[in-house]
């Protein structure tokens, strides 16, 4: 068989070339996302917060300083506590800026701002988790649990709330029903532990199409699910009057967190993300993403609209760090993502 006048076969191998060249030229794809962390005005607070309260468990503490941890923060001066904490398979990692303490999370902040960010952290009972959380005097973000209807055929019959932990930051617990959600929750469930693990992180996105093409055709992430969600439950999970989100899902090549984008249709008036926010600053959230090698990806971040925090990607050898190179970066809305390599 020839194609166009060339043997098939070297038409193939011709592709395997191309195919190579393609790989060393862009690099490869992040993996998986490695951790979601943000900073925190007090970590011993905020670990008594987490592991009483929700039921994480520490798995380090590091007091890191110098060269490197100025250069990847943006933050001359930083010296910072990084804790790093699991639930399940998942990791939270919190940031305590001993110098130069950022701002708070403004009081005024709603769902649809575009510095909106969460974890979902999955349940075996609502019931049960909001009375936890009652009983800890953990203050709403919404109104109160809510079960989505089924007009809402993506998402009909699962059980959320948001709430708040001391600093503001914005969480959710989130029960399946049945035909929902990774088998992996109802396997977990089995422990009779009531808090299982993180399933995703939630960022509000002005334009899901812009967004996509970073985290999709940038960072390599795949389209795993849609939804299109409104009505009283929805507007009262997110405290949002009228709310009316596109809700797109994606996840890496591997098992683990998911990214999810929240596009408000209505209302539109969510406030974009402030320009000069520093990695100390308290609505500072970070989704960090592994990759084997880094090839030419800062390059094709910048294609992509990022805008910088760190100064190139920075050799952590020997600083503390869990990571031999990483970088930090600002997607198209303005939310921090982190590239790391071991």
């Amino acid at each position: 068989m020839r194609y166009q006048g060339l043997p098939i076969g070297w038409f193939l191998i011709g592709l395997s070339l191309i195919a190579v060249f393609l790989s060393s030229a862009f690099g490869q794809p992040v993996s998986r996302v490695e951790s979601v962390g943000f900073t925190v005005s007090d970590l011993e607070r905020a670990e008594k917060f987490y592991t009483s309260v929700l039921g994480f468990k520490k798995v380090s503490e590091k007091e890191l300083w110098g060269r490197e941890v100025e250069l990847l923060t943006g933050v001359f001066g930083a010296r910072v506590n990084v804790a790093r904490f699991r639930l399940g398979d998942e990791i939270l990692e919190l940031t305590e800026y001993l110098t130069h303490q950022g701002r708070p999370i403004p009081a005024d902040s709603r769902s649809n701002d575009r510095w909106f960010q969460h974890v979902a952290i999955i349940v075996r009972d609502m019931d049960e988790a909001y009375a936890v959380l009652r009983k800890n005097k953990v203050r709403h973000a919404s109104t109160g649990p809510q079960t989505l209807p089924k007009t809402i055929p993506n998402a009909a019959g699962i059980k959320a709330f948001y709430f708040k932990d001391p600093d503001g930051h914005v969480l959710e617990i989130l029960e399946f029903p049945p035909d929902k959600g990774d088998p992996k929750w109802r396997e977990r469930s089995a422990s009779g532990d009531l808090f299982l693990g993180v399933d995703h992180t939630a960022i509000v996105v002005e334009d899901t199409d812009k967004s996509l093409g970073f985290y999709r055709d940038t960072l390599g992430l795949s389209v795993a699910g849609e939804s299109m969600n409104f009505g009283t439950e929805q507007e009262h999970l997110n405290n949002v009057f009228g709310a009316r989100l596109r809700i797109t899902g994606l996840r890496t090549g591997e098992p683990g967190v998911a990214v999810e984008f929240l596009e408000y249709e209505a209302p539109t008036d969510g406030r974009p993300f402030p320009s000069d926010t520093r990695s100390s600053d308290l609505w500072h959230w970070q989704t960090s993403f592994e990759i084997q090698e880094f090839g030419s990806i800062s390059m094709r971040l910048r294609r992509a609209g990022s805008i910088a925090v760190s100064s190139g990607t920075i050799d952590l050898r020997g600083t503390g760090y869990d990571f031999g190179s990483a970088l930090i970066v600002r997607d198209p809305d303005g939310h921090a993502v982190r590239i790391a390599s071991k």
